[in-house]
């Protein structure tokens, strides 16, 4: 076995040289310094004190040295690895010290500003009155029901008994998806084959209401509607209805007459009182236009040239909505037997009462979206 090379020089392995590890640090701690942020400052970490920077390398090379040269050739490479580490950790502490300084810069929030310069909003009153609405019928025992906004001619026309050369299933009146083709009376496809158009009323949700369900049936049925009007003071071709159906055994006008007393007290006071006035509506017999007191004048304004009143024209009574008992052919289309069940429905258009309720003049300021209309109403919830 031979003896070892103690006349080995280290000088004689490159990455020991003095001039070489003087070199590789010089261009270490000139990279440390040309860092610009913190994200550069670790790519150069990684190069100039990783495991594969030139330091790391020629420090690997000092075990391979006999005893008398490593402890020269470690001094002379561990003070290069020190000297580049103090300058990270110093040009990192630097770094991290202008990255702070511009947060507080760039993020900063001046708390002495005023905290109300965004005026707040409000819910839309036509929102918080068909809540209200939908609160008085399910304390009676309602429930709320839903329905799709584009309808078949079945659900819509109809299951409502409405005839084929009703005017209201023009295009005049009613905004079509799809033309009507094929049989659009074959009510055991349920309009598969009728024409398809926007809503022009809630009532497709009692239809569909009834089919889904085993009577007795007690629903609400607020929804938004389509109807070909232009956009006026008292007219919008969208708008909200709110539609009541109870179907059981025994009802009869009374019952309807008693709900809708109440609906009215439960809204405008408790001393008001509704009338009921012949009409006709196909999917009702008998119909009724409803007519409440006017909540202004009490009626006090009839006959009375001093007292005038401008809500109801001097009248006494304001009209609301159309009502009536379900005509049986309705039931008869939604598998209901008329001669076990009757049933009452109304409705009226949401838009409407809230003009009675506060006054609103021009249906237009309930759709243009000014905060200077809504905000007058609150958050009410």
């Amino acid at each position: 076995m031979s003896a070892p090379n103690k006349s080995y020089d280290p000088v004689e392995v490159e990455a020991l040289k003095p001039e070489e590890v003087a070199r590789v640090t010089e261009a270490a701690l000139a990279a440390i310094a040309a860092a610009p942020d913190l994200g550069a400052l670790r790519e150069v970490k990684i190069a100039h004190a990783g495991d594969r920077s030139p330091l790391a390398l020629a420090n690997r090379e000092i075990g391979a040295l006999p005893p008398q040269a490593k402890a020269e050739a470690g001094r002379r490479v561990g003070q290069a690895r020190g000297a580049v580490n103090k300058a990270l950790a110093a040009r990192q502490a630097e770094l991290e010290a202008e990255r702070d300084a511009r947060v507080l810069v760039e993020e900063a929030v001046d708390v002495t500003l005023p905290h109300d310069r965004v005026p707040a909003g409000a819910r839309h009153p036509i929102t918080t009155l068909a809540e209200r609405i939908e609160d008085v019928f399910t304390a009676m025992g309602y429930a709320v029901a839903e329905g799709p906004e584009v309808e078949t001619e079945w659900h819509n026309f109809d299951a409502l008994n409405f005839p084929p050369d009703h005017p209201a299933r023009e295009a005049q009146d009613t905004f079509f998806v799809r033309a009507p083709g094929g049989d659009r009376h074959a009510e055991d496809a349920r309009g598969s084959s009728s024409g398809v158009v926007l809503r022009t009323h809630t009532s497709p949700v009692q239809i569909r209401s009834l089919l889904d369900r085993e009577p007795p049936v007690y629903v609400v049925c607020p929804g938004r509607t389509f109807r070909t009007d232009e956009l006026d003071a008292t007219h919008t071709p969208v708008f909200h209805q709110v539609e009541l159906l109870a179907v059981d055994e025994g009802l009869t006008m009374a019952d309807l007459k008693g709900t809708l007393d109440h609906m009215v007290q439960a809204l405008f006071g408790e001393d008001m009182t509704t009338r009921l006035r012949p009409n006709f509506f196909p999917f009702t017999e008998p119909s009724a236009e409803m007519d409440m007191r006017c909540y202004v004048c009490r009626g006090a304004s009839v006959g009375n040239p001093d007292r005038p009143c401008r809500t109801c024209s001097s009248e006494g009574w304001i009209e609301l909505g159309g009502c009536g008992m379900v005509n049986p052919r309705v039931l008869v289309a939604c598998g209901v037997d008329p001669e076990r069940y009757s049933g009452f429905a109304f409705g009226f258009g949401i838009e409407r009462m809230l003009m009675f309720r506060h006054n609103v003049d021009d249906m237009r300021d309930m759709v243009e979206g000014d905060v200077r209309f809504t905000r007058p109403f609150g958050m009410e919830i």
